[in-house]
């Protein structure tokens, strides 16, 4: 039998290179890696069914997109190997309307938000002209569970009838209407930040929400601008959302109040900027992948033999 410490399950073609880097950093620390994919999914299903092969532990960025991956996680589940998400933890921390709840509950700045139940349970819903001043013009519409690069986002609503129609086209979901939330622009900066957690590792970075370009934050600019907050507020959508892995989004306003704009992004879009314009700086990317790993090889020495 091929015992291999981590699985790393994919199912995109530009998470390559975020792989290779988490390759590297799991060899430098004894850990052997396998990668399960669309070319080697039927094969590597049928060696682990055989007895051939074995996981210690996977981190699985397939599943959500692709459902026919989650026979690999409960493979390696029912054989008492370790996963760095469980299926509970994600499907608490996406679901935004949930999140929104409890970032209010736990003293967290959001969006002025109005939850919508689903079309499906719900087909008419009551809207008042004051909600609708309160949430301003252009609001955003969004989907609470269907996540992934903006998918079903509405970022410009006007109207009642915009939001009549875009809850028909999830008609299972529920939906946030929210106001649109306008940084702080000083300096030559649009004050918009994307953070990331990694098994307790904390990062931040500058990100233009409107041409979705990244700079890493440094010290200077920390210590300048006052930011140390956005490290505070991202440890705490850990403890609330339970995830190890995780991105999400804050503003800082005129009014210099930090905003969680987008809650948790639960698998993150991992290119490189050295491959992509819209690319996460790489040294953020290969510190990421090294406190995975690190996190791994720990967990994986508390598994049972």
């Amino acid at each position: 039998m091929k015992k291999v410490d981590l699985a790393i399950a994919i199912d995109w073609e530009y998470d390559w290179d975020f792989v290779k880097i988490l390759e590297q950093m799991a060899n430098q620390l004894s850990l052997s890696t396998y990668i399960v994919w669309s070319g080697n999914f039927k094969e590597t299903c049928k060696s682990l069914k055989n007895g051939e092969l074995t996981f210690q532990y996977i981190y699985d960025r397939a599943s959500d997109t692709s459902p026919y991956f989650v026979g690999i996680y409960d493979w390696v589940i029912e054989h008492s190997g370790g996963t760095l998400e469980t299926w509970e933890n994600i499907k608490w921390a996406s679901d935004k309307a949930t999140m929104h709840l409890e970032f209010i509950a736990n003293g967290l700045n959001t969006p002025y938000t109005i939850i919508l139940p689903s079309f499906n349970k719900e087909e008419s819903i009551y809207l008042t002209l004051d909600d609708l001043a309160f949430l301003g013009r252009p609001f955003i519409i969004k989907p609470a569970n269907t996540t992934g690069g903006g998918i079903g986002v509405v970022d410009g609503a006007e109207t009642l009838h915009d939001v009549l129609q875009t809850r028909k086209e999830f008609y299972n979901d529920k939906y946030l209407l929210q106001e649109k939330v306008i940084p702080l622009e000083m300096d030559g900066k649009r004050f918009w930040f994307r953070g990331f957690y990694a098994c307790g590792l904390v990062q931040c970075t500058w990100w233009n929400d409107l041409t979705h370009i990244y700079k890493e934050l440094t010290q200077d600019e920390i210590q300048k601008y006052d930011l140390n907050s956005l490290f505070e507020i991202i440890q705490k959508i850990s403890e609330i959302s339970k995830i190890n892995f995780f991105s999400t989004e804050i503003a800082l306003t005129d009014s210099r109040k930090f905003v969680v704009v987008d809650y948790v992004n639960e698998t993150c879009d991992m290119r490189l900027q050295s491959q992509a314009i819209d690319g996460i700086p790489n040294a953020i990317v290969e510190r990421i992948a090294m406190q995975i790993c690190r996190f791994i090889k720990k967990q994986i020495s508390s598994l049972p033999d």
